[in-house]
């Protein structure tokens, strides 16, 4: 057996058992997250998946048994609440404790982008989170605006998939020119604490794009879920990269030629995808990591 090693803190603040459906990627992202960040964090939580896995059953806790702090929000005002609650702790001399707007893509991508846009042109102090599953999930698998080309959700049952790409989020948040952006998935834990500690060192407005694949949802079996994030990095559907300021752009990871099937095949929502359909979807995941590299490698 192999020991895998970090530098990160061994402690552990997710409890079992957890109220998330079997193979949730949610509570691993919690979990990678909070070895980071420590205690001193307040959670706003709009509603979603993650209300009702860490706070309906109180399991984030400290290690000294403390419950972290979990402040509710409305669905699309958790960037406008954790502004305000940062505002708050500095009037009152608190300039350690880090305010986290923990959401998902329908509070992200859709009914909170107004806020959300409106907190990064303040450059507002705080961390927003986004934790895509690519629909909204916790009240039925209806689509969003996350959802992928050709998915089916239960708004667009087959025969009749989505038709768009999914919204770009990260060329919306480079756009404002925040300090910092990155993506995430629970396949690369290091990778994923890494960026966290990057974005826990800077000041200023800091976005955390997760990918969280969900079996439930996407159809895939609950022990697939990490395999899955994984495939969506190697087949360039998910690339993991940062910015800074809006304009220096890195790739942390180059794919590794996998073939686009290897994911959409182990995943219900793809299953009746043509292979005229999958063509489709790898000419646009080709564009864009062009695109991408473009960007990299602007003025090197």
């Amino acid at each position: 057996m192999i020991e895998v090693r970090s530098k990160y803190p061994r402690t552990e603040y997710m409890e079992a058992p957890r109220s998330a459906c079997s193979g949730c990627a949610l509570p691993l992202a919690f979990r990678y997250f909070l070895k980071v960040m420590g205690e001193k964090v307040v959670f706003i939580l709009p509603p979603g998946c993650s209300p009702v896995i860490v706070n309906v059953p109180r399991r984030i806790l400290r290690h000294e048994g403390q419950l972290i702090r979990i402040l509710l929000a409305l669905f699309g005002s958790a960037a406008t609440f954790a502004g305000g609650f940062k505002t708050g702790l500095i009037e009152r001399g608190d300039t350690e404790t880090e305010v986290v707007a923990w959401a998902g893509d329908g509070a992200t991508l859709d009914i909170g982008l107004g806020p959300v846009s409106a907190a990064a042109e303040r450059n507002e102090d705080i961390i927003f989170v986004c934790c895509d599953n690519e629909a909204y999930m916790n009240t039925g698998n209806q689509r969003s605006s996350a959802t992928p080309l050709w998915a089916t959700t239960t708004t667009n049952p087959p025969p009749i998939p989505k038709g768009q790409w999914k919204k770009d989020i990260m060329a919306i948040m480079a756009g404002h020119g925040i300090p910092y952006a990155a993506t995430l998935t629970v396949a690369y834990p290091e990778d994923f604490m890494k960026k966290v500690e990057t974005a826990k060192n800077m000041r200023g407005f800091r976005f955390l794009y997760i990918l969280t694949p969900c079996p439930t949802g996407w159809r895939f079996h609950s022990e697939e879920t990490v395999k899955v994030s994984r495939l969506s990095v190697e087949t360039n559907v998910f690339p993991l990269f940062e910015v800074m300021n809006g304009i220096h752009f890195v790739i942390n990871k180059e794919p590794v030629g996998t073939p686009l099937e290897r994911y959409t095949a182990i995943q219900g929502r793809y299953a009746h995808l043509t292979s005229q359909q999958i063509g489709e979807i790898q000419e646009k995941v080709e564009q864009r990591w062009k695109w991408l590299k473009w960007l990299a490698n602007y003025k090197k």
